[in-house]
């Protein structure tokens, strides 16, 4: 019988491969059915992506709603019908922007802001994807959502082309927000049309690029049954108080019990004496009542 595998893998994707070519290779090379990954990056991009091996993949609900942070490369002079570099590109006719002005441009853009999402994204318009939509050439009605975006900083900036100039953004903001519409509108702002060239994410909620693993990394340890190497704690990340049960307040709660016990309202990581995830449980009026209990 293959060895139980639960962790969090935190991968750096690189350009190409979609974000579920990465959970095919994992679960081929692990043996376990159970894997996924706590949020699409387009194949074009590179970065931060979190995969969940295992029971793991039921704590995933729980990083949805991450912030994510984001590199990205943004080039004027011309618009994508995908909003980046592997769209049809058109020149826009008019004259390209300076630093000074996309410097003034982007304040429009952070905090709380109203985003039209890309025609070729996953949204759905009456039952169907937006880039099945798009790809059949109808114009997807897509409606504004409201997205935040807490950091959004220029960190470089290159006009050698003075025709084609591009600039480095630094961007933190919320689940849900499309990087290539922010290039895009920006550009739109500008007059001078703009698309997203390169993209690497560089934070998935608490899960940063400085701990990630390479695909050929992950690929060799994988391969030689070494797993247990990279894989992270199930509940890695996770932020909800700690929450210690001795051996017959586990048993109890194990079964999908109701708990008599004092703790803080609000979600909790319910542990046992040695340490180990026994359950997500909720808290309030000095009850726990367990959400997602693992097997021991």
């Amino acid at each position: 019988m293959a060895e139980q595998l639960d962790g969090v893998l935190v991968v750096a994707k690189e350009p190409g491969p979609t974000s579920h070519d990465i959970v095919a290779l994992v679960r081929r090379l692990t043996g376990v059915k159970r894997v996924g990954h706590g949020g699409t990056l387009d194949p074009f991009a590179a970065g931060v992506l979190p995969v969940f091996v295992g029971h793991a993949t039921r704590l995933v609900e729980y990083h949805l709603s991450d912030t994510k942070e984001y590199r990205a490369l943004v080039c004027f002079g011309a618009r994508s019908t995908t909003d980046d570099l592997e769209g049809e590109l058109t020149s826009v006719d008019a004259p390209a922007p300076t630093r000074a002005e996309v410097e003034r441009a982007l304040p429009a853009f952070s905090g709380e802001i109203e985003q039209v999402p890309p025609d070729y994204s996953a949204v759905r318009v009456a039952g169907r994807k937006a880039y099945e939509l798009a790809r059949h050439g109808e114009k997807p009605e897509l409606r504004a959502r409201r997205v935040s975006v807490s950091r959004l900083e220029m960190t470089s900036w290159d006009d050698s082309d003075p025709a084609r100039p591009v600039t480095q953004l630094e961007i933190r903001c919320s689940a849900g927000t499309y990087i290539r519409a922010l290039a895009r509108d920006l550009g739109e702002r500008l007059g001078c049309g703009a698309y997203l060239g390169a993209l690497t994410r560089t934070a998935s909620g608490p899960f940063r690029i400085e701990q990630a693993h390479a695909l050929d990394a992950v690929r060799d340890v994988l391969t030689n049954g070494r797993a247990r190497d990279l894989l992270l704690p199930m509940d890695a990340g996770l932020e909800f108080p700690e929450l210690t049960l001795n051996a017959a307040e586990v048993t109890h709660l194990a079964r999908g019990q109701q708990l008599r016990r004092a703790a803080d309202e609000g979600l909790v990581r319910v542990i046992d004496e040695s340490g180990r995830l026994i359950a997500i449980a909720r808290a309030g009026n000095g009850v726990l009542q367990p959400e997602k209990v693992f097997p021991q």
